[in-house]
């Protein structure tokens, strides 16, 4: 099962308790606006996950992304899960996280914020107990489109995280 670390990056105190301990508020984002833990899937058994199987919940393997943004959406919030799950059960298997940007902003920016979207996923598989030496993270910046084109429809594919077993 996945284990869900409760303290991130962007917990705060909201002050001492009486026995000495602190309690901690999670405001569901790093410090960047980066990366946020959902949670386990209670009771899934991730184990029985498939690489393989098109109806398995890691068939899919693409994260996206809004404009100028490393912020993970509640979507692949709940993708992630499934695949730290998987990570978790197998930990011999090995991920590389490659961050994508549209072609929008100068190559160095788009290497930056590729990187930045790559490093928010693995900061959510770690939080959900995936070992770090399972992650690879590359960025490609607008190096290798998913779409070709100047339209809003072509940057959306573009603007992404493939999850590459």
């Amino acid at each position: 099962m996945v284990l869900l670390v409760a303290m991130m990056a962007a917990c705060s105190s909201t002050g001492d308790k009486q026995d000495g301990s602190v309690s901690i508020e999670d405001k569901g984002t790093t410090a960047d606006g980066g990366a946020m833990a959902s949670g386990a899937a209670g009771g899934s058994d991730f184990s029985s996950y498939s690489l393989d199987d098109p109806n398995s919940p890691i068939a899919q393997r693409v994260i996206y992304f809004e404009y100028d943004s490393a912020e993970i959406t509640a979507d692949g919030q709940d993708l992630l899960v499934h695949h730290s799950g998987y990570l978790v059960a197998n930990p011999g298997a090995r991920i590389t996280l490659e961050g994508h940007t549209d072609e929008r902003g100068s190559r160095e920016y788009n290497i930056a914020l590729g990187d930045r979207r790559a490093l928010s996923v693995q900061r959510v598989m770690e939080l959900n107990g995936v070992a770090p030496e399972q992650i690879t993270v590359v960025s490609y910046g607008e190096e290798k489109p998913a779409a070709e084109g100047n339209s809003e429809a072509a940057w959306r594919l573009n603007r992404r995280v493939e999850l590459l077993y």
